[in-house]
C-alpha cells in the first residue's frame, strides 16, 4: 500500500502532499492491524511488568529481535499460564501500534507454553523457588490423626474419584465426609482448590458444620496440562498454610505435582488416600480383642506368680510360738531378779541420804543467815535516797512534757475536721434537695397518672355512674328495686326520686363498682 501516490505529469518536492504526524500514525496503525489481525508468535518471555492497573506488559524475544506485548486486565485474569521471565511460550493475539511512542506491539489474547519441555522447565523453576522459601520442609509437615471423625474431600463431585473414596471409607471405617466441589482442571481449578482448602480451615471446630480432622485433595490421572492447576503457586501455598493435615492424591502413582511436596502425606491414588486417612475397622476390633486377651492372660499370670511367691515366703517365716520363747524367758529372769534389785536400791538411797544429812549443821545455817542480814543492813541506808531521786524524776517528768505540748496542732485538726463537716453538710443539703425534687416529680407524675386512670376522666367523655340507696347500681333489676337513683356526671350529681341526699353526698369519690353508659 502506497501512502503517497505521485501525481501524473511531474514529480518533485513541490508536488508531494503533506501529512500530519497523526495521519501517518493512523495510516500505519490501520495497515499493521489489517495485515496482522490474528497472529501466533513463539518466543521467550523477557521483561514482565505488572502495574497496579492490572494489565501485564512483557517482551517476547528470540536471539535477534524483541517484540513488545501487552495483556489487558480482563484477559490477564483468564490466562491459564501466567507469563514468567525465561519461559518459552506461544502467544496468540493481534499486532497494533502505539502512536505515543512510535512503536508496535502485540495485544495478547492467550498464552501457552511452547511444548512439554517448557512446562517442565517452568515447573522445575517454580518448585525450586517454593522450596527455597521452606514450603516443602519436612519440619512443616503435621502427623495425620489416627482415627479422624470428619474427613474433608476437595475434588469434583461428578467424577469416579469421589465414588472410589466414599466406597473405600465405607469399607474400611465409615466416617463423616464433607465434600467441597471444585473444578479439577482448566483455568478455574487453581483458585477453586485454594479457596476450598482455606474454606475448610476457616470452619469452627465443633460448630454447626464442624471442621474436618483431615483433608484429601484428589483427582484422577491425566496429562501434565490437565494436572497443571495443582502446580499453581496459590494451591501450593494454601496446602502449606493449612492447619488441617492434608493428603494429596492427584493423578496416578507416576504423576507428581507441586501440591504433593507441600502436603503432609502423598497418596499414589485417591483410593490409597482413603486407605491412609482411616484404619480398617475389622483390624482394629481384632487388635482390640487380641490386646484384651493378652491383658487377661498377663494379669492372670502375674496373680499366679505373686501367689506362689507369697506361699514360698510364708514357708521361710518362723512360727509365732518360737518368736515368743526368748522374750518370755527374759521376762521370767527379770521377774526373779526384781525383789532383790528393789531392796538393793532402797539401801543405796538410804546411805546417800545419811551422808547428805551429816553435812547439814545449825551453826552453818546461822552463819549463812548472819551474812544475809549484814548484806541487807548495808542496802537499807541506800534505799531512802534512791526513792527520793525516783520520786523527784517522776515529779519533773510531767512538767517537761507539758513544755513540749502545744494547742496549735489540736486547733488545726479541729479546723480541718470542721471544714470536712461543713463540706459534708453542704453535700447533704444538696443531695436532700435533689432527692426531694426527684421524689416530688415522681409524686406529680403518679398523681397525673392517677388522674388519667380515674373514672372521673371517663365521665368527661359522656359516661355516668348510677347509685341507688347509697350503692352503685349495675343492673336494671337493682335500679327498679331502689327507692331512688342518683346519677353522677362529670360536673355534678342528679337525684331522681326518693329522699334528698345527705350533706356531702354530692362529693366525688371512687366507686367500688361503676356502671358507665
Amino acid at each position: 500500500m502506497d501512502l503517497i501516490d505521485d501525481e501524473p505529469g511531474g514529480s518533485g518536492p513541490g508536488n508531494t502532499p503533506e501529512f500530519t504526524v497523526s495521519e501517518i500514525s493512523g495510516a500505519v496503525k490501520r495497515t499493521i492491524e489489517g495485515e496482522f489481525s490474528y497472529v501466533r508468535v513463539r518466543g521467550e518471555v523477557g521483561r514482565v511488568s505488572r502495574p497496579r492497573s492490572g494489565h501485564v506488559y512483557l517482551d517476547l524475544k528470540d536471539d535477534r529481535s524483541v517484540l513488545s506485548g501487552v495483556v489487558w486486565k480482563g484477559k490477564a485474569a483468564q490466562l491459564e499460564t501466567q507469563p514468567e521471565e525465561g519461559l518459552e511460550v506461544i502467544a496468540t493475539g493481534r499486532l497494533t501500534t502505539f502512536p505515543g511512542q512510535s512503536k508496535y506491539q502485540i495485544v495478547i489474547e492467550t498464552i501457552r507454553p511452547a511444548g512439554q519441555g517448557a512446562l517442565m522447565a517452568m515447573l522445575e523453576k517454580r518448585r525450586a523457588a517454593l522450596a527455597a522459601e521452606g514450603l516443602f520442609d519436612d519440619a512443616r509437615k503435621r502427623p495425620l490423626p489416627f482415627l479422624p471423625e470428619i474427613v474433608g474431600v476437595v475434588t469434583s463431585p461428578s467424577g469416579a474419584v469421589i465414588r472410589d473414596i466414599l466406597h473405600r471409607l465405607r469399607d474400611r471405617f465409615p466416617r463423616k465426609v464433607l465434600i467441597w466441589p471444585v473444578a479439577v482442571q482448566g483455568a478455574a481449578c487453581a483458585p477453586e482448590v485454594a479457596r476450598a482448602i482455606e474454606g475448610f480451615n476457616r470452619m469452627t471446630p465443633g460448630g454447626a458444620l464442624p471442621r474436618p480432622d483431615v483433608l484429601i485433595v484428589a483427582r484422577g490421572g491425566g496429562s501434565i496440562e490437565d494436572l497443571w492447576g495443582f502446580n499453581e503457586e496459590a494451591v501450593v501455598r494454601a496446602a502449606a498454610a493449612s492447619d488441617i493435615p492434608l493428603i494429596s492424591a492427584v493423578g496416578h502413582e507416576t504423576d507428581t505435582t507441586l501440591i504433593d511436596f507441600a502436603s503432609d502425606r502423598r497418596a499414589p491414588t485417591p483410593t490409597a488416600a482413603a486407605e491412609i486417612a482411616v484404619p480398617v475397622r475389622r483390624d482394629l476390633l481384632a487388635w482390640s480383642e487380641e490386646m484384651q486377651a493378652r491383658l487377661v492372660r498377663a494379669v492372670t499370670y502375674r496373680l499366679e506368680v505373686r501367689g506362689q511367691r507369697l506361699i514360698d515366703l510364708a514357708r521361710a517365716l518362723p512360727r509365732p510360738e518360737s518368736l515368743l520363747d526368748g522374750p518370755r524367758q527374759r521376762l521370767d529372769v527379770a521377774g526373779d531378779r526384781l525383789p532383790a534389785a528393789l531392796v538393793r536400791g532402797v539401801q543405796v538411797r538410804r546411805v546417800a541420804l545419811s551422808e547428805t544429812s551429816g553435812s547439814l549443821r545449825p551453826a552453818a545455817l546461822r552463819a549463812r543467815a548472819g551474812e544475809c542480814r549484814r548484806a541487807l543492813g548495808a542496802l537499807a541506808p541506800r534505799l531512802a535516797p534512791a526513792l527520793d531521786r525516783s520520786v523527784a524524776q517522776k515529779r519533773d517528768a510531767p512538767g517537761a512534757a507539758a513544755g513540749r505540748l502545744s494547742p496549735r496542732p489540736i486547733r488545726t485538726e479541729i479546723a480541718r475536721r470542721g471544714e470536712r463537716v461543713s463540706d459534708l453538710s453542704r453535700r447533704l443539703d444538696a443531695a436532700f434537695a435533689k432527692t426531694t425534687a426527684v421524689q416530688r416529680q415522681r409524686l406529680d407524675a403518679l398523681d397525673r397518672l392517677r388522674a388519667s386512670l380515674g373514672y372521673e376522666r371517663t365521665l368527661e367523655r359522656g359516661f355516668a355512674v348510677v347509685r341507688g340507696d347509697g350503692h352503685v347500681v349495675t343492673t336494671k333489676a337493682a335500679a327498679e328495686a331502689a327507692s331512688g337513683l342518683e346519677i353522677q356526671f362529670h360536673d355534678g350529681r342528679l337525684r331522681l326520686g326518693g329522699t334528698s341526699p345527705r350533706k356531702g353526698a354530692a362529693k366525688k369519690g371512687t366507686p367500688e363498682q361503676g356502671s358507665l353508659f
